[in-house]
């Protein structure tokens, strides 16, 4: 049975799974940033509606909070404040629009050409693997950025291998409705060892009001936060190319076709200017609930309708909300451990695919650097504005296969 034949019932869980798995990522750059966690899953809900508004209902992806967008939010909220802040990720919003036009005007062969699999392959690759230290750090009981432990080494280890292990073990050997669910099984079974080691402490939901209103804060009009967050929006438009791939390299459908590149930018651009009218952080397509979709196969684009509802209804519920907020970071380091190499699998599949020899120098050139740059850490830019990452990755893929010369295979 796929998950296109699921009953609501089954729809419902698979798709409660799918929240799961964003929001450990989800609620954690308004933490990072000084914004409100449950506005954020809010907005990552209505985003989530808007965009499968405006594309048709085609494509099973979730967008929630962008990590893209950290640095210069910490910076304009300590400089000018979050409403004047906000003016600027809704102004970046505008710009992922504005790319939609230019895209809907020179249609998507446009898009095949700049994009082959040559370029897409190795940045697909880059969202994986350039998210792995995340999961390693979580899954030794870190925080995403390995600063400061949170859980003891040796307990941390315990709790993410046994996750990771019931999640492979579920994906590969469950049967009907538990192999739609891997991601759930391993969340319950880390959860219920780390809470015979004691390291889940449920006095917040205790003291968590049932009912609970998101802070939302109306953004007010800034240049200077729109002139310093605007630039930042390009890496982000690039990267969301290489998740509209990623997701059509799970589904083996054309996304960049069908509903359009156009069309799944404007969703992304409408969804981060309406998150910003609120106090919510831009959203972007999450390569977690990517890698779900690559392993329980639910392609329907339902399941994440379903997963944007229970983030609203959530983002009321204090105990709800306080609840998901106790489960300890190694449970979900061992699951994205499967989710990011997931990924980096599927841009492997696209090389391959393409059938393209890759010790040929252009193409060889064009996979290493886009690789090295991506994972290694390469920045280019100014202290005002650089670029990185994914976002480097992607241009620099770009850029080399548009000026390098041909050669006759090609």
């Amino acid at each position: 049975m796929t998950t296109q034949e699921l009953g609501p019932v089954r729809q419902a869980i698979v798709g409660f799974q799918m929240l799961f798995v964003a929001f450990g990522a989800l609620v954690l750059v308004p933490i990072l940033t000084g914004l409100d966690a449950n506005v954020a899953l809010f907005t990552a809900g209505a985003g989530t509606l808007i965009f499968h508004l405006l594309t048709g209902r085609q494509i099973p992806i979730f967008l929630a909070s962008s990590f893209a967008f950290i640095a210069p939010i910490i910076y304009g909220v300590q400089t000018w404040g979050i409403p004047a802040t906000l003016s600027g990720l809704c102004a970046a919003g505008i710009v992922y629009i504005v790319l939609s036009a230019v895209i809907a005007l020179r249609g998507p062969g446009f898009i095949s050409r700049v994009l082959p699999p040559v370029v897409i392959g190795p940045v697909i690759m880059v969202i994986g693997l350039s998210l792995a230290p995340v999961a390693i750090n979580l899954a030794l009981g870190k925080t995403g950025d390995g600063a400061a432990e949170l859980v003891p080494g040796n307990q941390a280890m315990l709790i993410s291998m046994a996750a990771l292990l019931a999640t492979v073990l579920t994906a590969i050997l469950g049967k009907g409705l538990l192999r739609l669910v891997p991601i759930l099984v391993g969340v319950v079974v880390g959860y219920v060892l780390s809470m015979a080691m004691g390291l889940v402490d449920t006095s917040p939901v205790s003291a968590a009001p049932a009912f609970a209103m998101p802070n939302f804060v109306m953004p007010e009009f800034s240049w200077q936060a729109i002139l310093f967050i605007v630039p930042v929006a390009i890496a982000p438009a690039i990267e969301h190319i290489g998740d509209m791939l990623a997701i059509g390299g799970v589904t083996g459908r054309n996304y960049v076709e069908k509903p359009g590149l156009h069309r799944t930018l404007l969703g992304d651009g409408v969804a981060t200017s309406a998150a910003s009218l609120v106090g919510g952080p831009p959203n972007t397509t999450y390569s977690e609930v990517t890698g779900a979709v690559a392993l329980t196969r639910a392609f329907n684009p339902n399941i994440m309708i379903i997963a944007a509802v229970f983030a609203i209804v959530i983002s009321f519920s204090g105990k709800l909300g306080a609840f998901l907020g106790t489960i300890p970071t190694p449970v979900m380091g061992g699951i994205l451990i499967l989710l990011f190499g997931a990924i980096a699998a599927i841009g492997m599949n696209t090389l391959v695919k393409d059938g393209r020899d890759l010790s040929r120098p252009r193409s060889l050139v064009i996979v290493s650097i886009a690789l090295v740059f991506g994972i290694g850490g390469m920045n280019l830019g100014t202290d005002d504005f650089s670029l990185q990452g994914i976002g480097l990755s992607a241009i620099v893929a770009i850029v080399l296969n548009l000026v390098l010369p041909r050669e006759r295979e090609d």
